[in-house]
C-alpha cells in the first residue's frame, strides 16, 4: 500500500509498505500502528488512533503514481515488500533491487 502523512498541506513523508486489515476492513495495520478509515477527510482518507494524525493510505498503482496528487518525488519501499511491489504490482522486475520508486521511469 501507499503510506503518506498529511499533518499539514498537500504532501507528505510516504512509503510504500504492507498494511493488514481488520475483519470489517476498516481499520489498517502498519508497523505497530492502527489506522482508521474515515469517510469525510479531506486530503486524508485515516487517522492514526492514537495521534489522530492524517493520512493517505491506497493501494499501489501500476503505472507507479500512487500519490493523491502527483509528484516526481521517489518513494522508498519497505525491503520486506520491495520484490513484490516491482515484479506483481508495477511489472517491472528488472527494478527489483530498487529501494524506491521513480515515476520518472
Amino acid at each position: 500500500m501507499y503510506i503518506e502523512n498529511k499533518p499539514s498541506g498537500i504532501q507528505g513523508e510516504a512509503r510504500i509498505g504492507k498494511v493488514t486489515f481488520s475483519k470489517t476492513g476498516r481499520t489498517f495495520y502498519y508497523q505497530g500502528k492502527e489506522y482508521l478509515k474515515v469517510r469525510d477527510g479531506f486530503k486524508h482518507n485515516c487517522i492514526e488512533i492514537n495521534t489522530r494524525e492524517e493520512w493517505w493510505i491506497s493501494g499501489c498503482k501500476k503505472d507507479g503514481n500512487d500519490t493523491l496528487y502527483g509528484s516526481n518525488k521517489p518513494v522508498p519501499i519497505d525491503e520486506d515488500i520491495r520484490e513484490e511491489y516491482w515484479t506483481t504490482i508495477r511489472n517491472r522486475p528488472d527494478l527489483k533491487n530498487n529501494a524506491t520508486t521513480n515515476y520518472l521511469e
